[in-house]
């Protein structure tokens, strides 16, 4: 992890992981069953309100300005509603975020940390859209991100730009492409420049 990766958060809460946080919720989002017959924004939250859990393998590609090379790693991500997310890296290096209520607690190297977002309030407000989202409440996203959608239910786009100076200091903008209720892409612009690319598959239930 790079020094301007670590600058806005304590110890090991890291820009990437609350970034991979973000990522979860779009992917959430983006894979809400669709029911209705128009395609935008509100119907996409009313679908994901009924939506109580999911799981997805993730390859994520990042473009960092300070290496010559990409970054690639891999793994699962999960959500329980209301409140429960986790981003578990398996490739390059093994890795467990999670976030329960106030607390992100942060698994690696044999070592386990908790930090509380009301310390954090920059955090706060990434993972207060994430829960917006998960919940189907659109009216709580757009209070920490300004939205865009456009497109049709065959190829469409969610943009997101945080409201609050902090997190945008650190995210410029989250783009979210898909075709119907499946997300085709999500990148991620940092305010440095940086830039990472997520795919993802569902792991549907058995």
């Amino acid at each position: 992890m790079s020094a301007r990766q670590a600058n806005h958060f304590p110890g090991r809460i890291s820009r990437r992981s609350a970034l991979a946080l973000i990522a979860a919720t779009a992917y959430a989002a983006a894979t809400a069953p669709a029911r209705a017959a128009s395609w935008d924004l509100d119907t996409l939250m009313r679908e994901l309100a009924l939506r109580k859990a999911g799981r997805a393998r993730f390859v994520e590609t990042k473009q960092l300005a300070m290496l010559y090379a990409p970054l690639e790693s891999s793994g699962t991500l999960r959500f329980q509603a209301p409140d429960f997310l986790e981003i578990h890296t398996l490739k390059p290096k093994p890795q467990t975020v999670s976030v329960r209520g106030g607390q992100i607690t942060i698994d690696a190297d044999g070592t386990s940390r908790q930090f509380s977002l009301a310390d954090h309030p920059e955090a706060a407000a990434l993972i207060d859209g994430i829960r917006a989202t998960l919940n189907g409440d659109v009216a709580g996203l757009r209070r920490v991100y300004a939205t865009t959608f456009s497109g049709s239910r065959r190829l469409w786009t969610l943009k997101l730009v945080p409201r609050l100076d902090a997190a945008r200091a650190q995210v410029s903008e989250i783009d979210i492409s898909g075709s119907g209720a499946s997300v085709l892409s999500i990148v991620i612009e940092q305010a440095d420049g940086d830039r990472s690319l997520m795919t993802l598959h569902e792991v549907r239930p058995r």
